[in-house]
């Protein structure tokens, strides 16, 4: 056993690239020409040797080392490869700290930030810091069990938001996923709990797909004593049927009048974030009827942002609750909503006018349903769009005043 003394004083010889000393069981001080020291303890594996550094000195003293080697040596006895578990030790450290619920979930929500669109970031965020982190995040996420993460989720049901408690449990299955993959935790129990859920059917959206009662909707519309921007929101809406997120932030510099087009920026898209970079803009062919309004619009807004601002703050956008709040008032509500014009416009222009399906979900910003759609299928139809949303606003000028209605046949 090496005392201290022989540990400080030893040097290599000139003569040698290194220099050992044997201190005990299998331990041994490495001193290099430049004078550095190294402790090593040997392994053997498959009738191989092979060595586990254990620190230098005198960083490591000797009786440090001796007892660095113990540990090793407990680890191997019990069938543990102590080189390899010092690698995972190494590995969990540089991806994050600590194995509790909140720490593994913050881990994993920056690091899926940079690939997120801002919207899916704070769902996710609010996943976490209102249903999950308040009764999980000073656990140890290897140690909870899926009864309690039920448990959690179940409070979300308790609030009737059977929806929400679907989507906290794919929250809480990515977490658990980049647990196991940061070393925290060894098993993925969210596929458990699943079953255990209650059952959520998703609703849709209520519209209006029957042509006579779409031409009562219209008439309405025109009837309605709200002011001049809700009314014409309403009109475009049913016109263009696109998401009353883009629809309701409509900006001046975004429209070409000449062309009659309305080029979408590509990041105001539903998208993800990497469609958001790489995808184009999504152009929509503004129909005569559409560019009336918009030329009689620019003399009240013109000079703003966004061509619908809103009423208490010009400087931003409408609210999406001030169509809705318009539907409700005409007596729709329950009947019609503003994104059921997009159901309104995709089956009658289907199912009546006999327009292709391909040209009218990329009137909707669809992407066509095949492998890779999102990556390789950039087909715009613009083309077929340009005459199809001119018939449809002739149509519905026809439906406005009651006449030639083709009747809806339903499958």
């Amino acid at each position: 056993m090496l005392t201290d003394a022989q540990i400080r004083n030893a040097t290599c010889p000139p003569d040698k690239k290194r220099h050992r000393l044997t201190c005990s069981n299998g331990l041994y001080l490495e001193i290099s020409p430049a004078g550095s020291k190294r402790w090593f303890w040997k392994t053997y594996s498959d009738g191989k040797e092979g060595r586990m550094a254990l620190g230098s000195y005198p960083a490591v003293t000797g009786p440090a080392a001796r007892q660095a080697r113990d540990a090793a040596k407990l680890l191997k006895a019990e069938g543990i490869d102590p080189v390899q578990a010092r690698q995972v030790n190494k590995l969990k450290a540089s991806v994050g700290t600590g194995d509790s619920f909140a720490a593994a979930a913050t881990d994993w929500l920056e690091r899926g930030r940079p690939n997120w669109s801002a919207t899916h970031y704070v769902r996710e965020r609010r996943n976490i810091t209102k249903d999950l982190a308040p009764y999980l995040g000073k656990r140890a996420i290897d140690g909870i069990k899926p009864i309690e993460l039920l448990a959690v989720i179940q409070k979300v049901e308790e609030r009737g938001a059977l929806d929400v408690a679907h989507r906290v449990l794919l929250t809480a299955h990515g977490i658990w996923c980049h647990a196991i993959a940061t070393g925290r935790a060894t098993i993925d129990i969210t596929p458990s709990i699943k079953k255990a859920l209650k059952p959520h059917i998703r609703e849709n959206l209520p519209a209006i797909i029957d042509p006579i009662e779409l031409g009562e909707l219209l008439r309405a519309s025109d009837a309605y004593k709200g002011g001049p921007i809700v009314r014409a929101a309403l009109k475009m809406a049913a016109m263009l049927f696109q998401r009353p997120g883009n629809l309701r932030t409509m900006r001046w510099v975004d429209l070409n009048l000449e062309a009659g087009q309305w080029a979408i920026p590509s990041e105001d898209m539903k998208r993800t974030k990497s469609q958001k970079i790489n995808g184009q803009a999504h152009v929509v062919s503004l129909p005569r009827q559409t560019l009336e309004i918009l030329i009689d619009l620019r003399h009240l807004t013109g000079n703003r942002e966004y061509v619908f601002p809103g009423l208490r703050d010009p400087k931003k956008p409408m609210s999406e609750a001030a169509v809705n709040a318009a539907l409700h008032a005409m007596g729709y509500k329950g009947r019609h909503c503003w994104h059921g014009y997009r159901a309104t416009g995709r089956t009658i222009l289907r199912q009546v006018l006999k327009f292709p399906a391909d040209v009218i979900e990329a009137q909707l910003a669809h992407k066509g349903q095949i492998t890779h759609g999102g990556a390789y299928d950039r087909a715009t139809h613009l083309e077929e769009r340009t005459p199809m949303i001119q018939v449809w606003a002739d149509y519905l000028d026809k439906l406005r005043i009651g006449g030639e209605v083709i009747q809806f046949k339903s499958a």
